[in-house]
């Protein structure tokens, strides 16, 4: 299984780097235009006995607090017993130029030891971006993907994660966050993967299409583009930028290690120079018994007879025989694919493997785990 989803992004690399036209706005970010993370705390109510237990002391905190600013008169220092409410961060990203009273998903995470969210409604609550300030307020019924059961000898059965849900359009935007993109003269382009021969082909393409001295490179990373001063003809402009396609350089190729799931992405350009491979397992395995020794003088009555207990360890060394692989100068993932499938090695294997490479310089492409 690992061969074949190797050699399929073997193939899907392949394709990609064969299309070296992109468009513009898939190589570079715009400056001023970006999306902001928004977060907040809340309760999520009417959850059916699996909300926080009382050492969690927050949550009945925040219910009296709420109870308060509804007129309700209760003691600080009372402590009610619930099981229905869960205290919770909820968090969402809001894009960039949007406007008040446009809807917003959110997303609910518990933060104290509730057992699951199924079936609880968020009640309002304020969204706050980094400046401390409110953008927007969330509030509904949460959709949950996960569930757990419980019976009353303790055993329980949970299927994904019931203490994390969402809320589809669950939050109203009350304001608007400032973007600096219509003031600027220039509209600044910022590289998603930084280089030069990308930035030059960038300033070419657009002079080429709206005149020399339009666009200017400055720096392998950015790239300034003068732009018409009112809104409308600006509008225009990025119009037209996003249609235009650009020669992306050439970019470092990446192996991408998920440590979680043990997933492993190899780029259809990765190559490794002249390098000898051996990769086998030690495996010490000890197993301790105890035998009961029993004389036979004690079935007989004799009182010379003993019974002790003896120890009885066995120790079991296995080294893999694994042969040594050489490969030579500028090989190609499809051949590191079949030498490392011959060996047998799983996602993990394959991962020290390439980390080995890495480290001895016998690989061209940059590692990165997630």
């Amino acid at each position: 299984m690992l061969r074949c989803l190797l050699l399929l992004l073997l193939a899907t690399g392949t394709l990609q780097a064969e299309e070296q036209s992109r468009y513009l706005m898939d190589v570079v970010d715009v400056q001023g235009l970006r999306d902001n993370q928004l977060v907040g705390y809340g309760l999520v109510v009417g959850l059916n006995g699996t909300g926080d237990r009382s050492q969690v002391k927050f949550t009945s905190q925040s219910v009296v607090n709420m109870l308060k600013q509804f007129g309700v008169q209760i003691d600080d220092k009372t402590d009610p017993k619930l099981k229905n409410v869960a205290a919770v961060a909820v968090h969402a990203t809001i894009t960039s130029l949007a406007s008040p009273g446009q809807s917003l998903d959110v997303t609910v995470s518990s933060l104290g030891d509730a057992k699951s969210l199924q079936g609880g409604t968020l009640l309002m609550t304020p969204l706050r971006a980094v400046d401390g300030e409110v953008y927007a307020v969330a509030q509904g019924n949460l959709v949950v993907g996960g569930i757990s059961a419980a019976g009353r000898n303790g055993s329980s059965v949970t299927v994904n994660v019931p203490t994390v849900g969402t809320i589809p359009n669950g939050a109203l935007l009350e304001a608007s966050i400032k973007s600096n993109f219509s003031d600027n003269e220039d509209i600044i382009l910022n590289l998603k993967d930084p280089n030069f021969k990308t930035a030059r082909n960038i300033e070419r393409a657009v002079n080429e299409l709206f005149g020399p001295d339009i666009a200017r490179a400055q720096d392998h990373a950015k790239v300034l583009v003068h732009a018409p001063k009112s809104n409308r003809e600006r509008v225009t402009f990025m119009s037209m930028l996003e249609e235009l396609k650009i020669d992306q350089g050439r970019r470092s190729p990446r192996i991408v290690f998920n440590s979680r799931t043990g997933t492993v992405v190899l780029g259809g350009d990765v190559v490794v120079r002249k390098a000898a491979v051996s990769h086998g397992n030690l495996t010490v395995t000890i197993v301790e018994r105890e035998n009961v020794s029993q004389p036979n003088g004690a079935y007989l009555g004799n009182a010379a007879g003993e019974t002790v207990v003896t120890n009885d360890s066995q120790v079991l060394v296995e080294q893999g025989n694994k042969r040594m692989f050489v490969w030579p100068e500028g090989t190609s993932i499809e051949e590191i694919v079949r030498a490392v499938n011959s060996l047998g090695a799983t996602p993990m294997d394959l991962m020290a493997i390439l980390e080995a490479l890495s480290e001895a310089g016998s690989l061209e492409a940059d590692l990165v785990v997630i």
